[in-house]
């Protein structure tokens, strides 16, 4: 009998052929901060996309928004990209934020799609949100890690009232920050002609009906969610990306 020594890895699904994809980042500082904390990464080529949203005031939520993305970039120019290695990426983004003296009381929140052959894989820790674009509408995949989405869940208050709570801001998972296994994943389908968006919440906060209509194209629709979002209200960095499964 042959002894096969080491852990045996699940391949990662193959991803689609070149072109698959077309997809647009945007972002805004908005009209009351003077840094943008919110960073994305926008790699069709590896079926790669994520917004990072950095909070702790200062420079250490700039900080820990980049350090998540260059991560999460660091594994695209890697190769092939695998739902496991999204997650062991994020793990150790969480790590390095929590033992770094300098972002104590500093973190992001994060929203990663993962697009492979067979559908696609979201990521998400706080309250960075990913939604499927439908026509007029915009229709969340992702639940807040947050006090006023615990709130809404326990029947504590209703869901129209979670925008306007006093602690609407309060995440309870973040890289860097909370629960020290923060990352939520979920498989979800994706298919020729979807079209889905992540975004901050300086972006999602002011959507409305109508913003993201199909016949937009990918630059032009991600550029009218963050200038609709400045416009509307302004107080928070605003930043998405749009992206679209062509085959």
């Amino acid at each position: 009998m042959i002894a096969i020594l080491g852990r045996l890895r699940r391949a990662a699904p193959p991803l689609p052929p070149t072109g698959a994809f077309a997809s647009a980042a945007a972002s805004h500082v908005g009209r009351v901060r003077r840094v943008n904390e919110d960073r994305t990464l926008d790699r069709p080529d590896r079926g790669l996309w994520a917004v990072a949203d950095g909070m702790g005031g200062m420079a250490r939520g700039d900080l820990a928004a980049e350090t998540a993305i260059k991560s999460l970039s660091a594994l695209a120019d890697q190769g092939t990209v695998s739902e496991d290695a999204v997650t062991a990426a994020l793990a150790d983004t969480d790590r390095r934020l929590r033992a770094d003296p300098a972002m104590q009381g500093g973190g992001t929140t994060i929203v990663v799609l993962l697009a492979d052959d067979a559908g696609a894989t979201l990521f998400w820790a706080g309250d960075s949100r990913a939604y499927r674009l439908e026509a007029a509408r915009a229709v969340p995949f992702t639940r807040d890690h947050s006090l006023v989405a615990d709130l809404v869940a326990a029947g504590l208050i209703e869901p129209a009232a979670a925008d306007t709570h006093p602690q609407a801001n309060v995440v309870t998972r973040a890289l860097g920050a909370g629960d020290p296994a923060p990352v939520e994943r979920l498989r979800i389908d994706f298919a020729p002609g979807d079209r889905l968006m992540l975004a901050s919440d300086g972006c999602y906060r002011s959507l409305a009906p109508g913003d993201a209509p199909p016949n937009l194209g990918v630059e032009e629709c991600a550029a009218r969610l963050v200038a609709n979002a400045v416009a509307r209200d302004g107080s928070d960095n605003a930043s998405c990306v749009v992206v679209e499964r062509r085959v």
